[in-house]
């Protein structure tokens, strides 16, 4: 029997083993590293749509703007050696990378022998959810604030195109941002102000809040105002499945939307709350200056925001992104571990965005009064 015994032991299967070598959590700790990068890559839709760059060996990106020049007639006997004003202009614009943004959890031994789930595959989405979250919401008011400026090529005589701001709807009531017409009026719009201003009709978006999107999505078809880009249960996906004007449209939770990320509830006509909706739904805006902790750039803070922003539409040239350190996950083990009785398991980025090229901004607004630039 001790025999017997002797070799069940000697032929247990280390599940976590790498080639049947080396450390016993190898393959476990490669899972939650894939299992946080998904819960990043699901929820951030941001990342993708602007310009993004990765930093090195530096603290922040600089952007160079090139005005636009002019024709002149050229005088015989004149030697050509550029134009009399000396166009075109030049600015720029300094990107700089905010501190590093965490996400962790402690998770004990015993918890985990104890437990009936995959402790550590939870607790890595939800680190994941936290990081792109963040990551949206400080990119989204990044390209708010660009809508309500001007651009830095500023030479008298040479001055570039800014931001756009575009009420939806007549009143002044919240209701018109849910409204499908006023909405289909105001992509139209925004698109022909993007085309006044020379911007590039490849890569245009808009996000929306969800219920925006669902009352768009009821109307796809009608006066042939929607087009479609797919059909049937495709249409109910719910992710840019459709566009208005060239402008491939998305939803979030994390736009600045009437105050709040997201959603509004209260005051909000024709929008009733759905109930038991928790702490982490449509939450105010925070200050997100660069006075605020941690922020190199500034995002603004609540009141610059103020309770009308409805909606963003931008291309890919509005915002830009430049990334220190892309999405990580690092977990203790060793003698960290041992001493602990558990691993501390810590997703983490550095990042800093801000506006690139305000002409490419749109920001759809509610009320009588646009929201000021900041």
């Amino acid at each position: 029997m001790a025999q017997q015994n002797s070799a069940l032991t000697t032929a247990l299967t280390q599940v976590g083993q790498a080639n049947l070598s080396g450390d016993k959590r190898a393959l476990y700790l490669k899972l939650f590293s894939g299992e946080m990068f998904k819960g990043f890559q699901h929820n951030a839709i941001a990342r993708d749509l602007i310009m993004k760059r990765t930093l090195k060996n530096g603290k922040s990106l600089q952007f160079i703007y090139t005005g636009r020049t002019k024709a002149e007639y050229h005088t015989p006997g004149n030697a050509i050696l550029g134009n009399t004003d000396g166009a075109p202009p030049v600015a720029e614009k300094t990107i700089t990378v905010d501190d590093l943004l965490i996400s962790s959890a402690f998770v004990y031994d015993l918890d985990e022998t104890l437990s009936h789930y995959d402790l550590r595959s939870e607790i890595s989405r939800k680190i994941g959810y936290a990081l792109a979250e963040k990551y949206d919401r400080l990119i989204f008011r990044a390209i708010a604030r660009g809508a309500r400026a001007a651009s830095p090529v500023s030479a008298t005589n040479f001055v570039e195109p800014g931001g756009t701001q575009i009420r939806v709807g007549s009143s002044s009531n919240e209701s018109d941002a849910f409204s499908s017409s006023a909405l289909v009026a105001a992509f139209y719009d925004a698109a022909a102000a993007m085309d006044e201003k020379g911007v590039s009709s490849d890569g245009r978006c808009a996000v929306l809040n969800p219920r925006q999107y669902y009352e768009l999505i009821q109307a796809v078809g009608s006066n042939g105002l929607v087009n479609r880009d797919a059909q049937g249960t495709a249409l109910q996906g719910g992710n840019g499945v459709i566009e208005i004007a060239g402008i491939h449209i998305y939803k979030s939770m994390n736009i600045p939307f009437l105050g709040k990320y997201g959603t509004k509830y209260a005051g909000t006509t024709g929008q009733v709350s759905p109930g038991n909706t928790g702490d982490f739904i449509g939450p105010a805006l925070e200050d997100a200056s660069g006075a605020s902790t941690g922020i190199n750039n500034d995002y603004g803070t609540a009141s610059e925001f103020g309770a009308v922003s409805a909606g963003l539409i931008f291309q890919r040239e509005a915002a830009g992104c430049v990334e220190a350190i892309g999405p990580q996950v690092q977990v203790t083990s060793g003698d960290v571990s041992v001493i602990y009785q558990g691993d501390v398991i810590l997703g983490r980025l550095a990042m800093g965005a801000d506006y690139i090229n305000p002409a490419a901004a749109v920001e759809l607004y509610v009320g009588g009064t646009a929201p000021s630039a900041f």
